[in-house]
């Protein structure tokens, strides 16, 4: 009886003065709560999905809002639609596929898209991938490289209408040329709406009697082409050159995909790469780290001289400002880090062994091979 039911606008969790999009809002919200799919097993839930429709039904529409207002439920017919009580609703502008479409990510329980997801609503091509392989040098300052690739374009004997020259495409009597067809379908005591690509026109809203010789009636044919591609400076092994509309031509006058160009680096025989951080290590001979030496120390713009300190220690590191890669945006360059290896010399001569050999004396060291006198040792003896 209406007396037993519940007040529409606490059904609904609203206020009386609720505007048109709160309702909607509340109604979405509750209608994916309490639906019979979602809740298969919940006899609770059916009924409130039920109540929830009602309510809907009722304050959706102007009229009826109006009555219920003033009157309440007695203001309404308390048996509107199939069944009595909670029957079939018209559901107004509310698309239950929209509704269950956007939830589920596209179709629920038989609910299709809504228009926004039509098949003859422009899309965009689909985005090709390609792969480049790049010296260090190539990457650190940038270059051009051309790609082959195979792609789709739009015909050109049709201007990619699909259509033979001189004959043109009929409008889907179905759809209308909209290319979706809508649905009805009833479900325990329920009538909903869904939508659904013309299967007549294959959700293209056209019908092509005379197909285009050349693409046989698709509108785009795959050809072979060669693409310039500019390489930033400072580019690093991974990371990607987009090209917008290179990839293969979009459908229905959608724009064409993108081109996405993977990179990589070869290994440089000297230097190694940290982001913009350029690494090397330049080997020094013993002599040279003792007594200081003139060096010429390789970088990526050349060799540039560099001065070192006497008595340089092994894995001494120094830094050559602004030496190492470009920033990818173009503001400013990294540094390069030079380590120095000190080689020990191998295959001396016994003129060098003697010589080594008295310098290591001097210093107060030894190899074992026979006993040095040390300062203290000479000072005991004197004592």
């Amino acid at each position: 009886m209406p007396e037993q039911k519940r007040d529409y606008y606490e059904v609904l969790g609203v206020s009386k003065g609720a505007s048109d999009d709160e309702l909607k809002k509340a109604y979405r919200k509750l209608a994916k709560k309490y639906h019979p799919d979602m809740n298969p097993d919940d006899k609770t839930a059916e009924a409130k999905f039920k109540e929830v429709n009602e309510a809907y039904e009722v304050l959706s529409d102007k009229e009826k809002r109006a009555k219920y207002d003033q009157f309440g439920h007695a203001g309404v017919d308390p048996n509107f639609g199939a069944g009595g009580g909670y029957g079939g609703f018209d559901m107004g502008d509310i698309d239950l596929g929209d509704i269950f479409g956007s939830f589920f990510g596209g179709g629920f329980g038989g609910f299709g898209g809504g228009s926004s997801q039509r098949a003859n609503a422009p899309q965009k091509g689909e985005s090709l991938r390609a792969n480049l392989t790049l010296t260090f040098e190539e990457a650190a300052f940038g270059c051009e490289k051309e790609i082959d690739l195979s792609r789709t374009e739009p015909c050109d004997a049709c201007q990619g209408s699909g259509c033979q020259p001189g004959t043109t495409a009929e409008t889907c009597p179905d759809c209308r040329g909209t290319g979706v067809i809508r649905i009805q379908r009833g479900a325990g005591g329920f009538a909903f709406t869904s939508s659904a690509p013309c299967s007549r026109c294959h959700g293209t809203g056209k019908i092509i009697h005379s197909p285009c010789k050349t693409c046989g009636g698709s509108g785009n044919v795959r050809k072979k082409k060669r693409i310039s591609v500019t390489i930033p400076a400072g580019i690093d092994d991974g990371q990607a050159v987009s090209l917008r509309g290179q990839g293969n031509a979009g459908k229905n006058g959608g724009p064409a995909g993108d081109l996405i160009v993977g990179v990589r680096i070869k290994p440089h025989p000297h230097f190694q790469r940290e982001g913009t951080t350029v690494l090397y290590e330049h080997p020094v001979s013993f002599y040279q780290a003792t007594m200081g030496a003139e060096l010429e120390i390789p970088t990526i713009d050349g060799k540039v001289k560099w001065t070192l300190p006497a008595g340089t220690q092994p894995g001494t590191t120094f830094r050559l400002r602004g030496k190492g890669i470009p920033e990818l945006r173009g503001r400013g360059r990294g540094d390069q880090y030079v380590t120095v290896r000190v080689q020990v010399p191998t295959n001396l001569t016994t003129e060098q062994r003697d010589a080594l050999r008295a310098f290591g004396e001097a210093m107060g060291e030894t190899t074992g091979e026979r006993p040095i006198k040390t300062f203290f040792d000479k000072h005991k003896k004197k004592k």
